[in-house]
């Protein structure tokens, strides 16, 4: 088999099919849409219509709440930290958005960042975040390091 011989299987390429071109194509007056009424028309769209009968999105009952005010945190874990203090990537005496960001950590500040206390953590950190959990306060203190809790 050489390049130039290569060629599709049979029935791999279907054409177009050419709809209202005569009645000798087998397609031609109606097209294939049937005979009158609104689908047989142009612009129809009855997606959700269900022949009068209550549309199912209006017979289930409406849920949930979507508070608009709610912040969403970049989110940084104690092992993360410690991990990146062990490698050289964060200087230990001053974590804050702007390091973590060059650091790789976080890719997008989002609302601010948000510590929370997986894993352990056995170095002295200073850190500054926007919000930190009660637990992950109280293990980087632990650990003889200090939280700054910044609006």
């Amino acid at each position: 088999m050489k390049l130039n011989e290569i060629k599709d299987n049979e029935g791999a390429r279907k054409s177009r099919k050419r709809v209202a071109r005569g009645i000798g194509s087998g397609s031609g007056k109606t097209a294939g849409r049937g005979q009158k009424g609104q689908k047989s028309r142009s612009g129809v769209a009855v997606n959700g219509f269900e022949g009068g009968q209550m549309p199912i999105y209006r017979r289930l009952p409406k849920r949930g709440f979507k508070n608009p005010f709610a912040k969403e945190y970049a989110v940084v874990n104690l092992d993360t930290i410690q991990k990146a203090v062990d490698a050289g990537k964060l200087n230990a005496n001053s974590i804050d958005v702007k390091s973590l960001m060059e650091s790789g950590i976080i890719s997008k500040q989002l609302d601010g960042i948000r510590l929370l206390a997986r894993g352990a953590i056995t170095t002295s950190v200073t850190i500054s975040v926007n919000s930190a959990s009660k637990a992950a306060v109280a293990a980087v203190e632990k650990a003889g390091g200090k939280v700054t809790v910044v609006a």
